[in-house]
């Protein structure tokens, strides 16, 4: 990660400055498209170049962009239903505190019933796989115009509005990393609903689609692709049953919404995140069920490590007595919090990230090793949390000073235990 510090920020800039937002808001919708392509040719090379590239007429359609402002209404509709809790996020500049809908899980539960009524009335799920790409492109154009929107609205936001690192005063800089902390349309957070709403939710939907037209070619849907569709669904219902949860990190807690947040939640991760269900169809597996048990194995080692992680430290957060963690040794900080350095957190510092990297190839592991496509997942989502994890090093340094150099000395191995 390269830092460049601006004149009129004492934040250092991330991801190269403005040269490096500007790059990675080509280089990000490049991608999802050349992996949309690639996935559905012959060769499904992951580092060759697809075998044509589509004209605009496949890109553009009217009923792709309708399709998907349908479905963000539908999410806004589900968000403003009755949750089964409302939950305080963190203190913010001005002592106050923002409330926030928990009925993330709820809104997973009722779209699926809405589904199965339009399946059952006649609605051609089969049908979505072709609409990857032009939804993909009607995805990507309100992605930038939505954060443009975005960037003129933090404009006029009180200063105490602002994202720590998204107010350096370079516009490219600024629109890319988000200006704003916690912007609202009356009780609408927009963040906290991009994080958790439309993509993931829409992510399961695509595989979903993906199987049944699976079944319709092939009369029914393969074992590998069954198991992508619950290993992927698992993952997107546990976010949303501890939805709660994300209003610690650091996207809430520190990042603004701008570009790399929106078009990475609305865009990025169910067109990317879908890709082994996407070679799945053009490229069938057999799998047997050693292989099967094989793979199931994995996901539940990743899936425990990366559950009972978050589990430990949320419930930490939430209550230091808790008899589940009560008797685990703790560093006390200059702000007044402990940090945990024993469990999961005395094991490596982000024992959570490992458990999801584990996760990963037990997906991509579905689709064979004839190619390294179904792996790209697995690659960039590496190569993520390794990023991640060190701009979670910098804020933890920042916030508790001595506490955490000692807790580094203390829990030397950052992911992987003895190697990283």
């Amino acid at each position: 990660m390269e830092a460049v510090a601006h004149q009129g920020s004492r934040t250092p800039l991330e991801f190269g400055g403005p040269l490096g937002a500007a790059a990675l808001m080509l280089l990000l919708p490049a991608t999802v498209f050349h992996l949309l392509l690639v996935a559905r040719s012959g060769p499904a090379r992951l580092l060759g170049p697809p075998p044509c590239l589509p004209g605009l007429g496949a890109l553009w359609s009217p009923q792709a962009l309708l399709l998907w402002l349908a479905w963000l209404g539908l999410q806004v509709a589900l968000y403003f239903l009755p949750a089964r809790k409302v939950a305080e996020g963190l203190e913010l500049k001005d002592k106050s505190r923002l409330q926030y809908p928990i009925n993330g899980f709820q809104a997973l539960v009722l779209t699926a019933l809405l589904l199965g009524l339009g399946v059952s009335a006649g609605l051609p799920l089969g049908a979505l796989p072709e609409m990857l790409l032009p939804l993909a492109f009607a995805v990507t154009l309100t992605a930038f115009l939505f954060s443009l929107l975005l960037y003129l609205k933090a404009l006029v936001a009180p200063v105490s509005a602002l994202a720590p690192g998204g107010n350096s005063g370079n516009p490219i800089y600024d629109f890319f990393m988000g200006r704003e902390l916690n912007p609202r349309i009356c009780f609408l957070d927009l963040k906290y609903f991009f994080e958790l709403r439309p993509g993931l939710i829409g992510w399961v939907l695509i595989n979903l689609a993906l199987l049944v037209q699976e079944a319709e070619r092939r009369g029914s849907p393969s074992l590998a692709m069954c198991l992508v569709n619950g290993f992927q669904l698992l993952y997107v219902a546990d976010a949303l049953w501890h939805e709660e949860a994300i209003l610690t990190t650091m996207d809430i807690t520190h990042d603004g919404l701008g570009f790399m947040l929106v078009f990475g939640d609305v865009a990025w991760v169910p067109f990317t995140y879908s890709l082994q269900a996407q070679f799945l169809l053009h490229h069938p597996q057999t799998l047997g069920l050693p292989m099967a048990s094989f793979i199931c194995f994995i996901k539940a080692i990743g899936y425990y490590i990366f559950r009972s992680a978050n589990s430990q430290k949320n419930t930490f957060r939430k209550n230091p007595s808790d008899p589940s963690v009560a008797g685990l040794e703790t560093i006390s900080t200059a702000t007044g919090r402990q940090l945990l350095v024993s469990g999961w957190w005395g094991w490596v510092r982000h024992p959570n990230y490992l458990g999801d990297i584990i996760m990963a190839l037990a997906w991509s592991l579905t689709c064979g090793t004839s190619h390294l496509l179904p792996y790209f997942y697995v690659l960039y989502f590496t190569a993520l949390l390794v990023h991640r994890e060190a701009r979670d090093e910098q804020h933890c340094l920042q916030k508790y000073g001595l506490a955490w150099a000692k807790y580094c000395r203390q829990v030397p191995y950052r992911i992987l235990p003895c190697i990283y």
